[in-house]
């Protein structure tokens, strides 16, 4: 069993243009309908349609589900001795259910493996077959249930049909493919800048700590009366705790990230001020913040902004909160923009995952959401020690 594990919100996103086009369609059948029992097909044409919008979460139980119900719609359309309207071929397929199978068959061919896509492919062309084996005696005359130069024409259209399909679905496995390509190079290109980026915190950080190291240790040396050993371990200390909290920064290439100064609430208040967003800024800072620990909020900030700017269009207010109580810094940043469908510039869809990492990492607590009635919140809490 495959899934794509496609979620409900980015499958009408991705399939309404589809679910409109069968409906209209459908809805085209209904009214050539004149007769009491061309009605029964109405159902079962509602569920081709209803799988073929819901393909692209299980590819391949999908098109035997389709299979399954061609071939029953198209048996119980023979029990009742009455044609489906409108049909396409010859008379056993309607123009919604060609439809569907056109749509499921690209989306197979798209997301499953060659195997299945072939597997599944066949299965729905041998269940519309089999509709219009069924359907042809029904409204063809006698003299016409022969092979013909218009069963020929049919034959044909059906195959530029089918070639559509599998041709359709094969240019976008191919784009997937590519897209695939181009972030696998996006990320590798992403670490070695993040491995560059290490380096230099290193040197900027953890170095200045090491280096008190060795100049207490010098200092004792050269005057054994001074007690330097306090000194060496509390140096030590802070390496350590420098070195822990950078490697959880790393996350997404700290070369682009702000640079943090002595002062939080002016380095927010300077992000603020380069976002070019009505950006309101609130601070309750009743602790000492370390450099380290800052410059990661600075990085949260500066992406749940970035985030703002790509993902959200009318907004009138961005409320950021940097507050301390009891040995934890909470940060919040609320929006009331509206999201925008396609995020400016693109998204590579790791910004909130990259805070998430980084916020739990560092020990914290980390959360975003769609807030009421538009909008957006992103909350982390992060221990000060």
């Amino acid at each position: 069993m495959e899934s794509t594990e496609l979620n409900w919100r980015l499958l009408a996103k991705r399939q309404w243009p589809l679910a409109l086009s069968l409906t209209a369609i459908a809805l085209l059948e209904t009214n050539a309908i004149n007769t009491g029992p061309g009605w029964w097909q109405v159902p079962g044409v509602l569920v081709i349609c209803v799988i073929a919008v819901l393909a692209p979460r299980r590819p391949f139980d999908a098109a035997l589900a389709l299979a399954f119900a061609i071939a029953c719609v198209a048996i119980y359309m023979r029990l009742l001795g009455v044609s489906i309207k409108l049909h396409i071929f010859t008379s056993g397929a309607s123009i919604a259910m060609t439809g569907a199978a056109m749509a499921t068959i690209a989306t197979l061919v798209r997301e499953s493996s060659r195997a299945r896509s072939v597997i599944g492919t066949l299965l729905v062309i041998a269940a519309m077959v089999v509709a219009e084996v069924l359907g042809w005696p029904i409204v063809a005359p006698v003299e016409y249930r022969e092979w013909s130069p218009d069963t020929f024409n049919f034959s044909i259209a059906a195959f530029v049909l089918l070639v559509l399909s599998v041709g359709t679905g094969l240019y976008f496995r191919a784009r997937d493919a590519e897209r695939a390509s181009q972030l696998a190079a996006s990320v590798a290109a992403a670490q070695n800048a993040e491995r560059m980026a290490l380096a230099r915190e290193l040197h900027d950080v953890v170095a200045h700590y090491v280096t008190a190291i060795v100049v207490h240790a010098q200092a004792g040396q050269l005057n054994r009366d001074v007690d330097v050993l306090p000194s060496i371990a509390a140096s030590g200390t802070e390496a350590l705790t420098a070195m822990r909290r950078l490697v959880g920064t790393m996350r997404d290439g700290g070369s682009s990230g702000p640079a943090a100064s002595s002062s939080l609430m002016d380095d927010v208040r300077a992000l603020a001020a380069e976002a070019g967003m009505p950006v309101r800024l609130s601070f309750d800072l009743q602790d000492a913040v370390p450099q380290e620990l800052a410059r990661s909020v600075l990085r949260l900030v500066q992406e749940s902004l970035t985030n703002t700017q790509k993902h959200a269009s009318a907004v009138s207010s961005v409320e950021v909160s940097l507050s301390s109580e009891d040995g934890v810094l909470l940060l919040l940043v609320e929006d009331d923009g509206v999201a925008s469908g396609v995020p400016v510039g693109g998204s590579g869809g790791y910004g909130l995952v990259g805070m998430r990492e980084r916020v739990e990492l560092l020990g914290g607590r980390f959360s975003a959401g769609r807030r009421e009635p538009t909008g957006w919140t992103v909350r982390a809490e992060l221990p000060l020690a």
